[in-house]
């Protein structure tokens, strides 16, 4: 009995091993129907990140990649990945795959697609 309030306590003390970051806030946001092409992807998430392990690419339908392969943390927070669009993208479906590694090393990845209506921004 003891070993597993033991177990309990480690898994819930703070800052314990269990440091993963997840996302809280995109821009677009997941799943949105934007009405003119965004310049860029941001990401919020929910700790600080290690910058050279955590990226974020961007790909058309085809999978062909609309990003400026520039991902990068905001320098103001550790906690914000972002990367640059080619400028006018056209209408139609997005898909954004993030990769995020915490400060600890754990790792944690996602995906998530955005739209754009219409035409050209």
């Amino acid at each position: 009995m003891r070993k597993v309030i033991l177990i309990i306590a480690l898994m819930f003390r703070p800052g314990g091993s269990w440091a993963h970051v997840f996302p809280v806030l995109s821009d677009p946001r997941v799943g949105a129907a934007v009405t003119t092409a965004p310049t860029q992807v941001t990401i919020l998430f929910d700790g600080e990140m290690e910058p050279v392990f955590s990226a974020i690419e961007v790909t058309n339908k085809d999978k062909v990649q609309v990003d400026k392969k520039d991902s990068h943390m905001d320098a103001n927070d550790p906690g914000t990945l972002a990367v640059d669009l080619v400028p006018g993208l056209p209408a139609g479906e997005y898909h954004v795959e993030w990769r995020a590694v915490a400060r600890d090393g754990h790792l944690t990845m996602g995906h998530f697609s955005f739209w754009i209506k219409g035409g050209k921004p």
